[in-house]
């Protein structure tokens, strides 16, 4: 059989999660979060994956100063004191779905072709286990196969030889890679003369840095967790912290102890944000618990630039704006001032779906507040207008010099546990001159100065055959990313796809002609790279760098941490073209050694070794928050000015948002149910209001077809289900990431260059 043939019939594995045979459940949304359910469920994931002693002796290491860092979310641990169970439910299945006793050998990938396994369920992927070795999908096969590590770097470096130019290698990156791993994949890229180096960032809170940028001269909050018990008032828009960040949910408890007000702002009331009933506090798990939001707001999905506009307005009628602040440290709030002044109440309210009576009441207390904290997460970042919309809020703050001070700030909390680190160690597509610069002068060599490709681009690429090579340190990239078959079309083309994994997912199944799966260790394992034990560091949402330190025997003798991986394979890259300059040897034997040129090449980073040893780690500088200087064009933080720019949709068109479940982490799916929301056996919904479904004489269960709508072209998706829920007219909520299909690859954010998964135009038919 031609190998053309061959291959054609191995690249039909499912690039979509397949269709749901049973039905979904519905029951009652909780009206708590964590408390005595949390602690059963967490028990119960626990032991089953890990037993009883392994639970111990993982969980009691989590957070703590001398343990390993979570590798769920990035919400920051307390600087000083800390408790036996210093996690959260999904932290803990988190560290249970790594340290699992499961196992994908090299049996159980001569079991199941490539085609087979694209037919099971992302749950059912994830239940197999920890890869054990490296392994091969070679062009004419259709399974993958066992190698050795000299043999797989030998592959993958054949393959970086044929390159026309560096700018065919696409070097991904997920947000959970340590800082000295990221510092030396970008350092790879570079030193191959590419800054082609998209990363989970692309998809998330890009918008976050952009907008920031230009508005504080930050791309980062400007918040310490302590300043959270010193607010009050807390406002939490677009973010559900009861599933993502569900530690946050403590700071937030303590915060209304200390007499603050919390906002939530979201088109769903989430449990986290009802109540709140801490898992460590008997009291709190057997009784009532704490009430967290003294308001919800229903706002209308991308509704949120319009609310803000209007709290703004409330704020500049009653002339409650921090003038003194404002003339010394802002610049541009005349044109604002004008522009808010000219925007209609009506049209306000009309886009974001809320009273007039009800922006103003909390725009008076914005006006009131001595210090204010918004807080927000994807619900902002993915929208046309994320960047116009988060710099709507940070012009409101800074109407009341909530910047530099005691208790107040903005907000933007990250997802992954160290997204914001690997872009601070140069994980960017579009470095800065200064960084360049710093890397020629530390390993002499001739670093790209042409920007690179970010994760939409990639696919771009990809998909027009000039992108050949696409190389992954973790995450799972063809389920993270927009426009489902666009992705894997772009990955079907390439000559070589490579996965750096702790466990199967569907980015295994969709590749190039060629893909290798290299194993790591995890965060919870003990790494001695070099011969001695090594540790690594990452940094929180909060700036706070401190190290992490895994203790847990690895889940095979056979995997390397992701530092000696890409030494590894610069070695052999080096070794197949000829050329040698970094001594990749060396940086690998002594993780301090990576340390001291993070340290000699990047800002921030003074006594680098000796300080991320301390308790606790270290803070990077904030000029905002530390000293209120900006670094801007102006010299001054920035009160831009947008129009409103309100989603149009067409009669029988909704808005529809992408959300996770809370038994899910980012693509990790730990069962098919959704505590929260009363939502069971079941992904395929869509959650729409009883009014919408009344319209149109829709029952729930009923089963339908979605189709997104953008720029004249339309995404067709079958097999979901209607499922009643309390969310705005015109508005619908489906999960990620099997609604990820219906996102089309070039609907992304203005600036960023996110795809706008949290509003999408679709329409939705009954199926027979």
């Amino acid at each position: 059989m031609p190998n053309a043939l061959f291959y054609h019939m191995r690249v039909s594995p499912d690039a979509t999660t397949p269709m749901e045979e049973g039905q979904p459940r519905k029951g009652k949304t909780s009206k708590s979060a964590a408390g005595l359910p949390a602690i059963l469920s967490t028990v119960k994931h626990s032991v089953s994956k890990m037993g009883v002693l392994a639970s111990v002796s993982n969980l009691s290491s989590v957070n703590k100063f001398h343990g390993f860092d979570c590798p769920g979310c990035a919400w920051p641990d307390p600087d000083h004191d800390r408790t036996f169970a210093e996690f959260c439910e999904n932290g803990a299945k988190a560290v249970a779905d790594e340290a699992t006793k499961s196992r994908a050998g090299p049996e159980f990938w001569s079991k199941w072709s490539v085609s087979e396994l694209s037919k099971k369920p992302d749950f059912w992927l994830n239940q197999q286990g920890r890869i054990t070795h490296p392994l091969i999908l070679r062009e004419d096969c259709n399974y993958y196969e066992q190698i050795s590590w000299d043999e797989a770097f030998k592959s993958i470096a054949e393959e970086f030889a044929l390159l026309n130019s560096p700018d065919e290698a696409i070097f991904y990156t997920s947000g959970r890679t340590s800082n000295e791993a990221a510092y030396l994949w970008q350092l790879l890229a570079r030193s191959l003369g590419t800054n082609n180096l998209p990363d989970c960032s692309n998809m998330c809170h890009e918008s976050s840095g952009v907008a920031l940028k230009q508005s504080i001269g930050i791309g980062k909050g400007t918040v310490r967790l302590d300043d959270f018990d010193k607010a009050d008032l807390i406002i939490v828009v677009g973010q559900n912290p009861g599933t993502n960040h569900p530690r946050m949910l403590t700071a937030l408890r303590d915060a209304k102890r200390n007499g603050a007000s919390v906002v939530s702002i979201n088109p769903l009331i989430e449990a986290g944000m009802v109540r709140f009933k801490h898992p460590q506090n008997p009291l709190e798990v057997l009784g009532y618990g704490n009430e967290i939001a003294d308001r919800h707001v229903r706002v209308r999905i991308n509704g949120d630039q319009a609310l803000f506009r209007g709290f703004a307005k409330a704020m500049m009628s009653n002339s409650s704006e921090d003038m003194e602040f404002i003339d010394e440290y802002t610049d541009g709030y005349e044109t604002y001032r004008s522009e808010v002044e000219s925007s209609n109440w009506d049209e306000i309210a009309k886009i974001c779906g809320v009273r007039k009576s009800e922006i103003k009441s909390i725009g008076e207390l914005l006006g009131k507040s001595k210090s204010t904290i918004c807080c927000w997460a994807m619900g902002l970042t993915q929208h046309k207008n994320s960047v116009a919309t988060i710099q709507e809020i940070a012009n409101v703050l800074l109407l009341g010099g909530h910047i530099g001070r005691e208790g107040a700030g903005l907000c933007p909390v990250r997802g992954h546990s160290n997204v914001q680190g690997d872009r601070t160690v140069g994980i960017n597509h579009n470095p800065s001159e200064e960084f360049l610069t710093s890397l020629n002068t530390e390993f002499g060599i001739n670093v790209p100065v042409n920007s690179g490709l970010d994760a939409v681009e990639s696919v771009r690429k990809m998909s027009k055959g000039e992108a050949t090579v696409f190389v992954s340190m973790g995450g799972n990239f063809l389920s993270a990313m927009s426009d489902t078959k666009a992705t894997a079309e772009g990955l079907l083309k390439c000559r070589l796809t490579v996965q750096i994994s702790t466990k199967p997912n569907r980015s295994h199944l969709v590749t190039g002609r060629k893909s290798i799966i290299l194993p790591c260790l995890g965060r919870t394992e003990l790494d001695k790279t070099g011969g001695k034990e090594q540790f690594v560091t990452v940094e929180n949402s909060m700036g706070v760098v401190h190290k992490s330190i895994g203790k847990r025997k690895p889940a095979s003798p056979h995997l390397l941490s992701e530092c000696a991986i890409v030494a590894g394979l610069a070695i052999a890259i080096e070794e197949e073209k000829g050329t040698y300059g970094i001594p990749w040897n060396d940086l690998v034997s002594d993780y301090d050694t990576i340390r001291d040129c993070i340290e000699r090449t990047i800002p921030g980073f003074d006594e680098y070794n000796a300080r991320c040893r301390l308790d606790g780690g270290f803070y990077l500088p904030n000029p905002p928050r530390d000293n209120r200087v900006f670094n801007t064009v102006t010299g001054l933080a920035n009160i831009i000015t947008h129009k409103l720019q309100p989603i149009v949709t067409q009669e029988k068109e909704f808005v529809m948002m992408t959300i996770r479940s809370h038994d899910q982490y980012n693509t990790t799916i730990y069962s098919t149910n959704d505590r929260y929301r009363g939502i069971s056996n079941g992904r395929r919904v869509v959650m729409m209001n009883r009014e919408d479904m009344e319209t149109r004489g829709w029952q729930e269960f009923q089963r339908v077809s979605i189709t997104s709508h953008f720029d004249g072209s339309a995404i067709y998706s079958e097999g979901w289900t209607i499922v009643e829920y309390d969310i705005p007219l015109g508005n619908v909520a489906t999960y990620f990431p099997e609604s990820n299909v219906l996102i089309p690859l070039d609907s992304v954010a203005d600036s960023s260059n996110t795809p706008t998964s949290k509003s999408v135009v679709v329409t939705i038919e009954t199926m027979n």
